[in-house]
């Protein structure tokens, strides 16, 4: 009787039903589609801060960079060479070297922090590294020995050329040192092994290094290969890629972390601490503790890092996290509400008939119930068709694919593509946003939302057209009659 009865109802109301589902529907797809993009955009903020801190890192520890002193009366970057220095031939002098020094914008502190740190309770793990930049300066002067004979009497002066002269190439690579064999957190923490193997337990203290593949290609070196960092020969011994086509690695080079220190003249000193708490829930409270046991050192986040990506990735992100929210509250709001007063407008269209059932012995539960019914079946169906409005849009999203830029620059990033001062080096890559293509996920949770607002909008367009109806007397049935 009561399934009957439904169905015979929401049959002879298939204008009111079809209304109703699609202002659901049409709810629906849109809460599913911005759901989807904002676990897209989260993924892909993921992706572009991977290369900063590495998968699984939850907190990073650096030393905040000092603002230059007015004048600039800093060190700088000088080299200096002996008179007796470099190589001649007969066109002049040529000179080359290379310094391996903290990179630029980077400032070390002590390495007992990393001790501090992983002592904390709620830390899981805690991995050092030092950020640096090897800087290759290489050039030729000319050989002005031979000095242009003075002019005879009478003759005119013999134009000796421009002063000075010669050609300077500079260019920088970017180099991590690491503690060898630990790759659990930081940025070695989201690479694959391309060619050859990481770095080993065995390997402190050693002359080897890991490069990345890009630049390892660009440089035509390979693996058994040599490469010349701060005046050492390091040997090849390996090549990584990052685990994501979005996102590159964190720098060029990856070396012993004592080895980096020694030829830094940075022994005992650390750039970043890379921190992976015990849970989610932790991560405040070990971020807390770690700002009390070391107030002069800067302590971030995942959430405090995602403040730094640029691009148009920032814009998708302040776009879904505003516009896309509020626009979904405010388009189910409507679809809740048309469903409600169409409900409402069917029960006061059907006073005679529920005042005649009351009439023949149907309780006030009774004909709500009946309502909420005719409402609930509305919205699943509703439910039904903005699923299958939502996954439609989503697939066909994903085979165009949304391509969205994004970069991220810390003060606690090393030189490694985040920061950098030279030519060619890292400032450039940072200059370079990278592309990330959004991949739109479909998954049981937000499915189950779209269902459950589906319910949701019936039940409370059910509710209140119940209440309406609940509150009908037979004696309005008998006087319509009449």
């Amino acid at each position: 009787m009561f399934i009957t009865y439904l169905r015979r109802e929401l049959g002879n109301r298939k204008r009111q039903s079809a209304i109703v589902a699609i202002a659901l529907a049409i709810a629906i797809a849109l809460v599913m589609l911005v759901a989807s993009f904002s676990a897209a955009v989260r993924s892909a903020q993921a992706d572009a801060l991977s290369s900063v801190y590495g998968v699984g890192t939850d907190i990073t520890v650096s030393q905040k960079a000092e603002a230059p002193t007015e004048g600039g009366d800093g060190p700088g970057q000088r080299f200096d060479f002996d008179p007796g220095e470099g190589s001649s031939d007969a066109d002049g002098q040529q000179f080359s070297q290379s310094r391996l020094t903290l990179g630029f914008g980077t400032t070390g502190f002590d390495a007992s922090a990393l001790d501090t740190i992983a002592a904390t309770a709620g830390v899981k793990d805690a991995a050092g590294v030092l950020s640096l930049t090897n800087t290759n300066f290489s050039g030729e002067v000319p050989d002005r020995s031979q000095a242009a004979a003075p002019p005879s009497a009478g003759q005119a002066p013999q134009d000796a050329g421009p002063g000075g002269g010669g050609s300077f190439d500079v260019d920088a690579t970017a180099v991590l040192g690491v503690t060898p064999g630990a790759a659990s957190v930081g940025p070695l923490s989201d690479v694959e092994t391309a060619d050859g193997r990481m770095l080993r337990a065995d390997d402190a203290g050693a002359d080897v290094v890991i490069l990345d593949a890009a630049y390892a290609t660009a440089s035509e070196l390979a693996v058994g290969d040599t490469l010349t960092l701060g005046g050492t020969e390091f040997t090849v011994v390996g090549t990584v890629a990052s685990t994501t086509d979005a996102a590159s690695t964190a720098a060029d080079a990856y070396i012993p972390l004592d080895v980096a220190q020694s030829l830094a003249g940075a022994e005992g000193t650390l750039s970043t601490v890379y921190v992976s708490a015990a849970s989610a829930d932790e991560v405040s409270d070990v971020q807390d503790a770690v700002e009390t046991a070391l107030p002069d050192l800067t302590v971030s986040t995942q959430a405090d890092l995602a403040q730094s990506v640029s691009g148009s990735l920032a814009t998708a992100t302040q776009l879904v996290s505003s516009l896309g929210l509020w626009l979904s509250v405010l388009v189910i709001a409507v679809a809740f509400l048309i469903a409600a007063l169409f409900t409402v407008s069917g029960v006061t269209r059907r006073t005679r008939e529920f005042g005649t059932l009351k009439a023949i012995g149907w309780t006030s539960g009774r004909v709500v119930r009946q309502v909420a019914a005719e409402s609930v079946t509305q919205g699943l169906i509703g439910g039904a068709i903005g699923v299958a409005i939502g996954c439609a849009a989503i697939a066909i999203l994903n085979a165009v694919g949304i391509t969205l830029s994004g970069s991220a620059t810390t003060a606690a990033a090393g030189p490694g593509r985040m920061d950098g001062g030279f030519p060619g080096g890292a400032s450039d890559a940072a200059a370079s946003a990278t592309p990330l293509t959004l991949s739109l996920p479909v998954d049981v949770t937000v499915i189950a939302l779209a269902v459950g607002l589906a319910v949701l909008g019936g039940l409370i367009a059910g509710a209140i057209g119940g209440w309406r109806a609940s509150h009908l007397r037979p004696a309005a049935a008998l006087r319509s009659i009449s």
